[in-house]
């Protein structure tokens, strides 16, 4: 499984995470300033109806009772969620909130009873998930992380005196 995440499977997983990128932001960018989502939330609900009901009556009941007293909300997230999701998995920035926040939208959808491409969306986000670092070497990531780690490294110097414990004087530490 190590082979998975190994630098020469990198360029796959590139590929499949600029892929899902483009899809998002295909998805998104039209919705921008249009996106009216009282109607699906109305029909998803409808959806909890009868013996073999595509959605789940908990879920009818929160988007009922949750989503859809705030659809103008949501109406403004799903448009600049999806945009933002392909924006970042294209860049490779903020690869892993990116992919968390695109697989929870695709649960939504598919337990608001919505199949289309949401199966092939979420799985290509969990399998994307599951290569770690190398679904985001050949990113922005790669650069981002480690400047992060660079300056948290040097704000705890500060804290610290540079001997590791932390001092009262805020960072100072006394030489004995």
């Amino acid at each position: 499984m190590k082979w998975l995440r190994g630098p020469k499977m990198a360029i796959l997983w590139t590929v499949l995470r600029v892929w899902l990128g483009v899809q998002w932001l295909k998805a998104g960018l039209p919705k921008i300033g249009t996106f009216n989502a009282e109607g699906f939330l109305h029909g998803a609900i409808a959806k909890a109806e009868g013996a073999h009901p595509a959605v789940q009556g908990w879920y009818a009941g929160f988007l009922e009772n949750v989503a859809l007293p705030n659809v103008g909300l949501i109406n403004i997230l799903i448009p600049w969620g999806e945009v933002l999701v392909g924006i970042a998995l294209i860049l490779g920035l903020a690869t892993m909130p990116a992919l968390l926040a695109g697989a929870f939208m695709n649960l939504n959808f598919l337990l608001a009873g919505t199949v289309s491409t949401n199966p092939v969306l979420y799985t290509a986000a969990i399998l994307l998930i599951a290569a770690g670092t190398a679904a985001t070497f050949y990113g922005l990531d790669r650069f981002a992380v480690r400047y992060i780690k660079e300056k948290m490294d040097e704000r705890k110097m500060k804290r610290t005196g540079g001997n590791g414990r932390k001092t009262m004087d805020g960072g100072h530490a006394a030489a004995h």
